[in-house]
């Protein structure tokens, strides 16, 4: 196959065999030529799957991502891609590979016993994603032509592989925050309930970023988890945003800056100072899955129906939309891009928001018809 002239003028060829007819050999040639012609021809390589990801890939999306982001990344590709097929040649790579790969995560977790259990098809598709850009990214290096994972065919998710969102009623959110009594994170979940603030955001707000006065946050920092370890990063949109406070929240604020003043008296030299809102009894940062497990044992103790951290925010959604809050105000104190996005996600609202709209369109109109 003729590949050109290099800088010298001189002729580059390259050899392909192992096609078992003539027709093959033609078909594979043709399929070259147009390659070259295109400019989307690379030459075969013998770096592995393994050794992109590990020496190359991995390395430069530590550099563009955030640290949760990549540890999932770097998770995902080495318990469940890696051990089936990271000793293939990239250019080996086939669709109908990625396809058994999906078939066997999906049946047993993998080949290699790492995870006990079938993954759900759910997960099957973040795995797709990710080899998918995994691949992506060689095929713009240059090391191959074509993306396999463009033919392949992750599971689809059915209707019951979504995950059911929970949420809470007012009365019965109600009834937590008065269970929770004098727990010295009390006035966190309170913040999470009546904000839709995210886990981290909430454990991420300091001090510096309240207003008492003005009855307003805003939202710069966040503290998540990675590999256990405590990372200080911005909010999951990349944008600071403000969030308005009820006379409530500020009240609950203030008899927590209180409390927290104690605490520090207490605990003397020893209090480790920082600007953080919520903290240990020390000052230290409350790490992030301590902070949900500490709601779900209160949670179980009230006998409340069981719901996530996380069901705090879809509670204050859900709650929002039922008392007519616009969506796009909605959608901008839960640090949404796209109000679209709110709607979606919450979708299972507007049934009864819609009955209540052609509710109150009907009296409209008959109160016209009497009066007249």
């Amino acid at each position: 196959m003729e590949l050109g002239r290099d800088a010298k003028g001189r002729r580059r060829q390259k050899w392909h065999g192992g096609y078992r007819t003539r027709k093959e050999a033609e078909a594979a040639r043709a399929k070259l030529v147009n390659q070259i012609n295109t400019g989307v021809y690379a030459e075969p390589t013998k770096l592995t799957l393994e050794d992109w990801i590990v020496d190359s890939w991995l390395p430069t999306m530590r550099t563009q991502v955030k640290p949760t982001t990549w540890d999932n990344y770097e998770r995902m590709l080495r318990l469940h891609v890696i051990p089936v097929l990271g000793h293939r040649a990239l250019c080996q790579l086939t669709s109908m590979m990625l396809n058994g790969l999906y078939a066997d995560l999906m049946a047993s977790g993998n080949r290699r016993g790492l995870t006990t259990g079938g993954l759900s098809p759910k997960t099957v598709r973040h795995v797709h994603t990710t080899v998918h850009k995994v691949i992506a990214d060689a095929v713009d290096a240059g090391l191959i032509s074509s993306n396999p994972a463009e033919r392949a065919k992750p599971p689809r998710l059915r209707a019951s592989a979504h995950t059911e969102m929970k949420f809470w009623e007012p009365a019965q959110l109600g009834m937590f925050l008065g269970a929770v009594g004098e727990h010295r994170l009390r006035s966190a979940w309170h913040l999470a309930a009546m904000t839709g603030m995210r886990r981290g955001e909430v454990l991420g707000l300091r001090w510096q970023d309240v207003d008492l006065t003005a009855g307003r946050l805003a939202v710069r920092r966040t503290l998540v988890s990675v590999g256990y370890r405590i990372n200080d990063s911005t909010p999951k949109s990349h944008q600071a945003r403000t969030i308005d406070l009820d006379p409530g929240t500020v009240a609950e604020l203030v008899h927590h800056r209180t409390r927290q003043a104690v605490e520090r008296r207490a605990w003397g030299p020893g209090y480790v100072e920082s600007e953080l809102v919520f903290r240990r009894e020390d000052g230290s940062p409350v790490h992030p899955d301590l902070f949900s497990q500490a709601f779900e044992a209160e949670v179980r103790k009230s006998g409340l129906p069981r719901i996530r951290l996380h069901d705090l925010r879809h509670t204050h959604a859900t709650i929002a939309l039922r008392a007519g809050v616009p969506v796009k105000v909605i959608s901008e104190r839960l640090g949404h891009e796209d109000p679209a996005f709110t709607m979606k996600q919450y979708a299972h609202v507007i049934p009864g928001m819609q009955a209540e709209a052609a509710r109150l369109v009907a009296d409209l109109v008959a109160g016209s018809l009497t009066s007249d």
